[in-house]
């Protein structure tokens, strides 16, 4: 809404005397096709980028954000700080402004509500305190003592009617248009995905970009604003056992009923109910055990969750998940920035090779060296795998004649890399050291091929395995050749799959 409203604000001022209905209904319609041509792009993929750190903490951050939102209605006061502590601190402040009775209200619905639950009545809670609430401010005429009503409904249905776009600073609607999307889909995208990960429900980022567009188109062509899912509604929702899209149809067919029939009875509804019944819903979304799961297995990831649980809170629900998003990536790019290596050898009597730092009776082989290497060579770590390579080399015994890199956990290469390991051959030459490759996956042989880097390593020192590289150290030991590991051809490597 804040975005919304800014975007208004912008349009309005560009052209003075616009009709900001017309303006929100023609944003609306924007927003809808901007959806629609993300899920042509497939741009839901986008989401893949919200792990289950990120949309824990997001769930319990909407919660607190919730429980934090009915101060107001609780007590009576009105509170414009925002965040988690300025609304108790302002609440503090004007305390002798609080309306006792409605804290009384709101705490009673909440015990009903509580109640209903623990008592698996068939009837939803929120349904029992709604009748519940609508007929005690009947009896005892809530609002003349005081207590926040409902007030006036619409009674009148919305008329279909395409907004015209004339007159109006088109360019200023469309990025409007487009940072209104980008909030919409960040926080309805994370809403739902919070939600269907805690209720076992796989969400479809690019059927979800169809439900909003599809949202969002019909709320234009009846002069409604730009729409998106809503956590505190679809806490409600859940709260009050629905589970499919059913729910929204009897939703939206009782709301029509409401207007049409029901607007003079629930114009007297005390808001201090509706509080309790959000404040309900919010409390049962709380999940503390997955946060010190969290925390449990991983601490850095326990961090993230902490980021985004504070996004709805104090930083905006996109900024929040964008941070959260950001650190995430970081963290991962840190790590694949320094690809682990180790040394390997043999044990006697054995087969296979053997990590030298985990096994103290591994030994390595006399005049040949094996590097293990696990991650990808790219350019943002070419530069920290060569120094590493280069400390390695330098540490070998005099009698080292060949360095063999066992390539098997090497899944991507690029042409920084390539011309790493190349200088890496040069320089071990020049040394009287060997450079071979072992076990290369078929992406990463075909790009050193185009690269020149394996014919300048030579065929001979290309092999299919480790065993084939001992076998042709020991044949040249002993002044021979084995052949009984051929140099392998792109073709030959992708056997096993990459």
């Amino acid at each position: 809404m804040t975005v919304l409203a800014a975007v208004l604000a912008a349009v309005t001022a560009t052209a003075a005397g616009a009709d900001r209905v017309a303006v929100a209904a023609l944003l609306a319609l924007a927003v809808g096709a901007l959806c629609l041509l993300a899920r042509a792009l497939r741009l839901g993929v986008l989401a893949s980028f919200l792990s289950r750190p990120i949309l824990t903490g997001f769930f319990i951050g909407i919660s607190l954000s919730i429980l934090v939102g009915q101060i107001g209605r609780f007590t009576g006061v009105q509170i414009e700080a925002d965040g988690l502590i300025r609304p108790f601190v302002e609440l503090a402040r004007k305390a002798g402004s609080i309306h006792w009775p409605s804290v009384a209200l709101a705490f009673a619905m909440l015990a009903v509500l509580q109640g209903v639950k623990a008592a698996r009545f068939p009837v939803p809670g929120p349904l029992v305190v709604v009748v519940l609430a609508v007929l005690l401010s009947a009896a005892f005429d809530f609002r003349g003592h005081g207590i926040a009503v409902v007030g006036d409904i619409p009674t009148r249905l919305p008329s279909f009617a395409i907004p015209s776009p004339g007159g109006l600073p088109l360019d200023t609607v469309l990025l409007g248009a487009c940072a209104i999307f980008a909030v919409a889909f960040s926080s309805g995208i994370v809403t739902a995905r919070s939600f269907g990960a805690r209720e076992g429900t796989e969400v479809e980022p690019d059927r979800e970009l169809i439900g909003f567009g599809a949202a969002n188109l019909a709320a234009g062509c009846f002069g409604g604003f730009p729409v998106t899912a809503a956590s505190s509604r679809t806490a409600v929702n859940i709260a009050a056992g629905g589970r499919s899209q059913l729910a929204a149809i009897v939703a939206a067919m009782a709301l029509t009923a409401t207007l049409v029939f029901l607007g003079s009875v629930l114009r007297i509804l005390p808001v201090p109910a509706l509080g309790a019944i959000l404040v309900a819903a919010a409390l049962g979304m709380i999940q503390v055990g997955a946060l010190r799961e969290i925390w449990r297995i991983s601490r850095m990831e326990f961090a993230f969750a902490l980021i985004a649980m504070w996004g709805p809170i104090g930083l905006g629900v996109l900024n929040g998940v964008v941070i959260a998003i950001g650190a995430t990536l970081f963290y991962l790019l840190r790590k694949m920035m320094y690809p682990r290596y180790a040394m390997l050898g043999r044990i006697p009597g054995r087969g296979g090779f053997y990590k030298l730092h985990r096994n103290p009776e591994a030994r390595p082989v006399p005049g040949l060296a094996i590097c293990l290497i696990q991650g990808s060579l790219l350019f943002f770590n070419s530069d920290t795998m060569r120094a590493r390579l280069r400390a390695f080399a330098a540490d070998l015994p005099p009698d080292t004649r060949w360095l063999v890199l066992d390539a098997g956990a090497i899944v991507q290469v690029d042409s920084t890399a390539a011309a790493m390991l190349d200088e890496l051959r040069a320089e071990l030459a020049a040394q009287g050291i060997a450079l071979g490759l072992a076990d290369l996956h078929f992406d990463v042989r075909a790009l050193l091929d185009r690269a020149g880097v394996t014919g300048r390593i030579g065929p001979d020192m290309i092999f299919n395995g480790l065993d084939g590289a001992l076998r042709a150290f020991e044949a040249t030991a002993r002044g021979g050749q084995d052949h009984g590991d051929e140099p392998k051809s792109p073709a030959e490597a992708a056997v096993g799959g990459p």
